[in-house]
């Protein structure tokens, strides 16, 4: 794809201003006139009229016949792609040792859908994460893994939860090992009247490169490691 950067340069010109960003993300939640911006804004209102009137020539506000100022359609599909940008600047450090690259296009193209998630490191705090997402599913748990890291406290979450009628799906890397202590513990649970029955549903993939849990109301997500060497984040 060709990229006109003459064009787009003077486009993030006028929404380099932290307060014409602003402007924007506040019309974007409800029309404003000038003074109630400015009290928003805590600026003066000469301030906010002359960002204003940079906005509307470029194209992002207009004026309505009230006096309001309100995003055109083009400030509103931006507005879309602010999420994108925020998400990658809070987590630019971790975007240094890990890929998108093994996630298809159409959904980096949505990743500004996680802006408000965070980012948990730690093994120990990402298994807490990973059980209370188990432990608050209602209806269904999907998990796509890359290795298996139950421990017997998510055991016995998983069994109770597939005798409360709650369905788990998996995706398991084809080449994932899993080691006898692994083996030992899995034995001590019988899930075989799960699957017979359909509520456990497992399958398997080559080349599972992401980690991911996630029950009706949240997900968890670990990306591809570039470093090639196990890490829980």
């Amino acid at each position: 794809m060709a990229i006109d950067s003459e064009i787009l340069a003077p486009e993030f010109l006028e929404i380099s201003s932290e307060q014409r960003l602003n402007i924007i993300l506040g019309l974007n939640t409800e029309k404003s006139n000038l003074s109630n911006m400015a009290r928003r804004l805590d600026a003066t209102a000469a301030e906010v009229h002359r960002n204003f009137s940079r906005l509307q020539k470029a194209g992002f506000v207009r004026k309505d016949s009230d006096g309001n100022y309100e995003l055109t359609l083009y400030g509103k599909i931006i507005c879309t792609q602010i999420p994108t940008f925020s998400f990658m600047i809070k987590n630019k450090k971790y975007f240094e040792s890990h890929d998108l690259m093994d996630i298809p296009t159409k959904y980096i193209q949505r990743i500004g859908a996680l802006a408000d998630s965070k980012l948990i490191t730690g093994y120990v705090k990402v298994m807490e994460e990973w059980e209370n997402i188990y432990k608050n599913s209602k209806k269904y748990i999907y998990n796509i893994l890359i290795e298996i890291p139950y421990n017997e406290g998510l055991l016995k979450i998983l069994e109770n939860k597939l005798e409360n009628k709650t369905k788990i799906e998996s995706i398991f890397s084809e080449d994932m090992v899993v080691s006898k202590e692994r083996r030992d513990l899995l034995s001590k649970f019988n899930f075989s009247k799960f699957i017979k029955s359909g509520a456990l549903e497992r399958k398997m993939m080559k080349n599972v490169k992401i980690a991911m849990v996630l029950n009706e109301n949240e997900a968890g997500l670990k990306l591809s490691d570039k470093r090639r060497r196990t890490r829980h984040e």
